[in-house]
């Protein structure tokens, strides 16, 4: 058995010194500020804090009250349509309707064509996880090992691109909008690429390198809700078709709430429509396709500007008017309670 030496100081050898370095951190000698909140720092701070907050509250609700907007609710009025998607085995059969529409005023400046959804929950846990993102980037990958279930491969073993039920589930009704002028119909001209994120158009979404996209999807299958396959979501525009379709990515960025709305189209400010969309008779013509009987749903079709603040939202706007009326509230019950205790502090001087 081996005899445990302890390492000792040789004599006249000095022994190291724990203690820290001398030095202004490590000695806490830094300069530092303490400020002396008197009455006067203290109440100002208030007063200063609420007429801000006040004054940016009012300027984001004016803002957001001075947005122009339109939302019409289909759901009830494409009836037949909704009855028809209600069976599922209907899937590949078309049916359109139409909305018609009276704008009183000029909406002037650019114009936002959206879809809203009511009580479709995008912020299931599952949900959220069942996408590949190395899929998304173009990546030669075993969709079986990621959290696509049950919306990976088929029986016979065929992947699904895009896999996951956030790309299964996505919205493919065809909404466009005709201007009654006189007794011509003139269509509206819709922009549908530039509305997703340049993040996601160049960074977290790409298609396979290949010589064509559909020889890139070679060997894969559409989802089963899709119509078509992903290398043929826009066939007029290569740059928009496949992973970096607008729509895609649009709808693949999930919400966190139940009623939400995602950016479909632009205004394209050409000819009759330079300057916005006209006061007159409008017509939405919409394919369909998307089912949300089932979960008690609403769809929306929505045009809207927006201002330097964003959009119709005044959330923001509130929540300053609110912290502005707390914090000179608070401003208030503080002189209040400083002029009671200096009433009685001279009260007992003078005693």
């Amino acid at each position: 058995m081996k005899n445990k030496t302890s390492v000792l100081p040789r004599e006249g050898e000095a022994q190291p010194s724990r203690c820290p370095d001398n030095s202004a951190f490590k000695q806490q000698r830094l300069p530092a500020w303490k400020p002396r909140l008197t009455i006067a720092s203290v109440l100002s701070s208030f007063f200063l804090i609420g007429a801000f907050c006040l004054a940016v509250g009012v300027c984001l609700v004016l803002s957001a009250n001075s947005v122009r907007e339109i939302q019409i609710d289909y759901s009830d009025k494409c009836s037949n349509c909704s009855k028809l998607r209600e069976n599922s085995s209907n899937w590949n059969k078309e049916c359109h309707c139409s909305i018609n529409f009276t704008i009183k005023e000029d909406i002037l400046g650019d114009v936002f064509m959206y879809y809203g959804l009511e009580n479709f929950y995008q912020n299931h846990r599952r949900y959220m996880m069942s996408r590949s993102n190395a899929q998304l980037l173009g990546r030669n990958v075993n969709i079986q090992k990621s959290y696509c279930a049950p919306f990976s491969t088929y029986r016979n073993g065929t992947p699904m691109a895009p896999c996951g039920a956030i790309a299964n589930s996505m919205f493919n009704d065809t909404i466009d909008l005709f201007y009654n002028r006189n007794s011509s119909v003139i269509q509206v001209p819709l922009l549908k690429t530039g509305n997703s994120w340049w993040t996601d158009k160049n960074v977290k979404f790409r298609n396979p390198e290949s010589y064509n996209l559909s020889s890139a999807f070679a060997g894969t299958a559409r989802p089963p809700y899709w119509h078509k396959p992903v290398y043929q979501l826009d066939e007029e525009d290569e740059r928009n078709n496949g992973y970096v379709n607008d729509d895609f990515i649009i709808w693949m960025r999930v919400s966190a709430f139940a009623t939400f709305r995602n950016l479909y189209r632009r205004v394209r400010r050409v000819q009759h429509f330079t300057e916005g969309l006209p006061s007159g008779n409008y017509t939405f013509h919409i394919s369909y396709n998307f089912p949300v009987t089932k979960f008690k749903g609403r769809k929306h079709v929505i045009l809207s500007t927006v201002v330097w603040s964003g959009g119709s939202n005044p959330f923001l706007g509130i929540a300053y008017l609110v912290s502005g009326t707390a914090a000179t509230l608070t401003g208030f019950v503080i002189t209040g309670i400083h002029l009671k205790l200096r009433k009685k502090k001279t009260y007992f001087q003078k005693q």
